[in-house]
């Protein structure tokens, strides 16, 4: 059986959706998982009963930034795009079965954000930089973004990383991501450590959980887009699946021992 992993629908703009969603499952299922969409118009009742059949959790990116009155900021950026309350609501109740049930969890680029918000920190509203993080409109769309990131060489993420370039050095890593946002983690949330920035100008990269028994990972740029050809990308999506299968199987072992 394949591991099933919950993804939500990413916006509720469906061209964008449509749009982007299938690079996801293309990516989970060609990590060997199955892909589980959660409509964004579900009841609660109905989302939580997703959840249960499910053995990971991936958040995608999004067109909209999160609302910052959640991490405690009055004064909205003019640059802020506006807040999709229907993909909020269903982010909100996987990361609850998340976090109450240790399924692994992968945030991407928004994904990243929801998770550091819900679990207490906050974002950068809008990234001033000399490094371009996202296209510019008078840039065509399908321009790639790309720079440079350097990866805590103790991290969950360097294991990853150095396991699919077969890098034996135990010292930092620098991999080029693409990278198409213009808000980032700026204080990171309960239980996040920081673990990859970017090299020219320290925009954080990349977060994990702290607790060695739940496996969380967040990345700013978008692996999905380049998994058929990036080493890095594909086994960042192998890691949750296999995660995620580890946890199901543990989970029926303990459901037997509590029988027996």
């Amino acid at each position: 059986m394949k591991p099933r992993i919950a993804i939500p629908i990413p916006h509720t703009d469906s061209k964008y959706s449509s749009r982007t969603l299938p690079q996801y499952k293309a990516a989970i299922e060609d990590a060997g998982g199955e892909a589980v969409e959660i409509p964004l118009t579900l009841s609660n009742a109905e989302i939580a009963n997703l959840c249960k059949t499910c053995d990971g959790v991936l958040l995608p990116g999004s067109p909209a930034d999160v609302d910052p009155e959640k991490f405690g900021v009055a004064n909205r950026h003019p640059l802020t795009a506006p807040a999709d309350p229907l993909r909020d609501n269903v982010d909100e109740l996987l990361l609850q079965d998340a976090h109450n049930m240790r399924k692994p969890l992968l945030g991407i680029c928004y994904g990243v954000q929801s998770l550091n918000v819900w679990r207490n920190g906050s974002l950068v509203q809008h990234i001033e930089s000399q490094v371009q993080h996202t296209r510019r409109d008078d840039q065509p769309r399908g321009t790639v973004i790309r720079h440079e990131a350097l990866i805590d060489p103790a991290s969950r993420l360097a294991s990853i990383v150095r396991s699919a370039l077969n890098i034996n050095d135990v010292g930092p890593i620098q991999i080029t991501v693409n990278s198409s946002h213009h808000q980032s983690v700026e204080r990171p949330g309960d239980g996040l450590k920081v673990v990859a920035r970017s090299r020219q100008d320290d925009i954080i990269e990349a977060v994990e959980g702290t607790a060695r028994e739940h496996w969380v990972l967040g990345v700013q740029w978008h692996p999905e887009r380049t998994f058929a050809e990036d080493g890095p990308s594909r086994a960042i999506f192998r890691a949750l699946v296999e995660a995620a299968k580890k946890w199901h199987e543990k989970t029926i072992a303990d459901f037997e021992t509590v029988r027996r």
